[in-house]
């Protein structure tokens, strides 16, 4: 099989890509069984992938070579210069062209994989419960007050589609930094929070999750753009990008940064939860998630939200999320933040509204966030502190 490489279009991913030979080899039969492999099909495979990328892989006569040789050469490619991850859009695009249930499975367990280490996200216990049941949701009463959607809106404006280059001794990485994607949101006024991981700008790979040194970590905040107003494609053409002062702190282990924007213009900061959130097995909270999945438009997650588990540390729960929604704010229905949304794990044989498999998603709660602050960064703590206390609360 002939090897490319990216050149101007990309990086190689180290040795290994995203997913292991075995992997790439039954997702192509998969495809072959499935009918992805028909060449009619290729073009809707690679829709919203660089077309300049598509057109340096190699051809092939026959359809099953050419989807090996497609998953092949875009597994060891960790991400474009847009930031997109053409592996992960691949794989997006042929899970929803499958109707299958179990080629969906494995397929959306390959893209989960890729969001994942692409974002470098940390690995979540997956200590779940067996199951939940459908009756324990459905006698009761999920309507909100219509001032429900006003306030959503409202909350969206201090939410932030975030890009950090990734810098080595001082540098941007060689040969080519290539930038990663998250999500982030106004605490304060001038200050965004966001993940560790999303600042630490790294892939993780099979064995390790590097992290950047300290020097370069506070680089690569001070130089990530930050777009509040991103709606739609075309407001990548409008002036918006602000840019970051100072890293303010941050945790690699509660997978938190808060950063000091430069130069933002005002708007308003979300109203943080002074108690963690709590719940019982028969009376499971919805949470909303403002997001910029992919690094694409402004999304809200509103269906399905259900946390099932919680502790002071950690909530879990069901929601739809994507490589780049990392950083994006939990929300209550009178939108105050009760967590951080970290990362996304899927699991097998859990019930959730009637399907076999379920998404468990997994936040830092906002409390176990302000009590570190407290004891390791009190200015930031205070800080914080002065401006929620002149917010109305609920």
């Amino acid at each position: 099989m002939t090897e490319t490489s990216t050149s101007s279009t990309g990086s190689d991913t180290p040795a290994g890509g995203y997913l292991s030979w075995d992997e790439i080899v039954r997702l192509k039969d998969t495809a072959v069984e499935q009918g992805l492999a028909d060449p009619m099909t290729r073009q809707l495979l690679f829709a919203g992938i660089l077309p300049k990328y598509r057109a340096s892989l190699p051809q092939f006569p026959a359809p099953g070579q050419q989807v090996l040789s497609d998953l092949n050469s875009m597994n060891r490619v960790e991400r474009l210069i847009d930031g997109s991850i053409p592996l992960a859009l691949w794989l997006r695009n042929a899970v929803d062209q499958l109707t299958e249930a179990a080629a969906r499975d494995l397929y959306q367990g390959a893209l989960d994989r890729v969001s994942r280490d692409s974002a470098g996200e940390p690995d979540v216990a997956a200590d779940l419960p067996t199951g939940e049941t459908k009756e324990e949701i459905v006698f009761r009463d999920d309507t909100v007050p219509f001032g429900f959607l006003g306030g959503g809106a409202l909350a969206g404006t201090s939410v932030a589609r975030v890009k950090v280059l990734p810098y080595e001794g001082g540098a941007l990485l060689q040969p080519l930094a290539l930038p990663h994607n998250g999500t982030g949101w106004l605490i304060a006024p001038g200050l965004l929070v966001t993940n560790h991981h999303v600042v630490n700008a790294r892939k993780r790979t099979a064995d390790e999750r590097p992290v950047a040194d300290p020097a370069d970590l506070r680089l690569q905040a001070v130089n990530s753009r930050s777009r509040f107003d991103y709606l739609a494609e075309e407001d990548l053409d409008t002036d918006g990008e602000v840019t970051a002062g100072d890293l303010v702190a941050c945790d690699e282990e509660l997978d938190f940064a808060i950063l000091r924007l430069s130069g933002a213009p005002e708007r308003p900061f979300l109203r943080i939860a002074t108690e963690p959130l709590r719940v019982t097995p028969d009376m499971p909270v919805a949470v909303n998630i403002i997001q910029h999945p992919g690094g694409e438009p402004k999304r809200i997650a509103l269906r399905n939200n259900l946390v099932f588990e919680a502790d002071d540390r950690d909530l879990k729960y069901f929601t739809d999320t994507r490589g780049g929604s990392s950083g994006s704010p939990v929300l209550t229905d009178d939108w105050t933040v009760v967590a951080l949304h970290r990362g996304t794990r899927r699991v097998a044989d859990v019930s959730f509204q009637g399907k076999s498999t379920a998404f468990v998603n997994v936040g830092t709660q906002i409390g176990a966030i302000m009590r570190h602050l407290q004891e390791k960064a009190p200015q930031v703590h205070a800080e914080i502190t002065a401006a929620q206390a002149a917010l109305p609360r609920p």
